[in-house]
């Protein structure tokens, strides 16, 4: 099966759990290698990082640059035009890592999904629509684009997520964060929310709360 190119970081001890976390418009899989350190995980984790290389497409708000991008963008009115058959596409790609995983020995319940802006996007989808029961969702600077698409599964409906955004935020309005906190809060979810004296970026005290969703959410057996 050909699955999405990525970046793995192993722990030192066994791998126990997953992240598996999804970078912006015009990055790639290398982005938030970084943070790992910062994340004020215990040196003993045994959390397998896998950061997926999106693909090159063109991005017609970029005049049709080609360039890595989890699908393409069409308008960047306040709730953005997307196409939604390549960002289901992508998230399908993920979907694979996941049973990757789960074929690794990682069980669902302990795989998370994180992403960033485009993303996050595909990680809403992703996580939401997902047969499986996975350990959490984290929304990092991003927008639910297919909240009135996208089909729930059950097995998801308790997922534990976290929402976290810039009020300076010029590219994703700090507006769009909290209209899918409301979407999900109607659709039965408890998200979680933070918001930062930020930009489109992260911030040293977003990157010790994501660390701290991830000791709770992928305690050790």
């Amino acid at each position: 099966m050909d699955y999405l190119p990525t970046v793995d970081v192993e722990p030192i001890s066994p791998a126990t759990a997953t992240v598996i976390w999804l970078h912006g418009l015009g990055a790639d899989g290398h982005d938030f290698v970084p943070i790992i350190p910062e994340l004020g995980l215990p040196r003993d984790h045994g959390i397998r990082f896998i950061f997926p290389h999106a693909p090159a497409l063109p991005v017609t708000i970029n005049g049709g640059y080609v360039m890595p991008a989890w699908y393409d963008i069409l308008e960047m009115s306040l709730d953005r035009k997307v196409d939604v058959a390549q960002l289901q596409a992508s998230a399908q790609e993920v979907g694979k890592l996941i049973e990757r995983e789960i074929a690794r020995g990682i069980p669902s319940e302990r795989i998370v999904l994180a992403g960033f802006s485009q993303g996050g996007a595909v990680a809403y989808q992703t996580a939401l629509s997902y047969p499986k029961p996975l350990a959490g969702l984290l929304a990092l600077s991003t927008y639910f684009a297919t909240a009135e698409t996208i089909a729930l599964n059950t097995a998801n409906a308790t997922l534990p997520t976290h929402i976290f955004h810039g009020k300076q935020d010029g590219v994703v309005q700090v507006v769009l964060a909290h209209k899918a906190q409301r979407w999900l809060e109607e659709h039965g979810y408890a998200p979680a929310y933070s918001e930062y004296a930020m930009e489109h970026n992260v911030c040293a005290e977003e990157i010790a709360a994501i660390g701290r969703c991830l000791r709770a959410w992928l305690k050790p057996d």
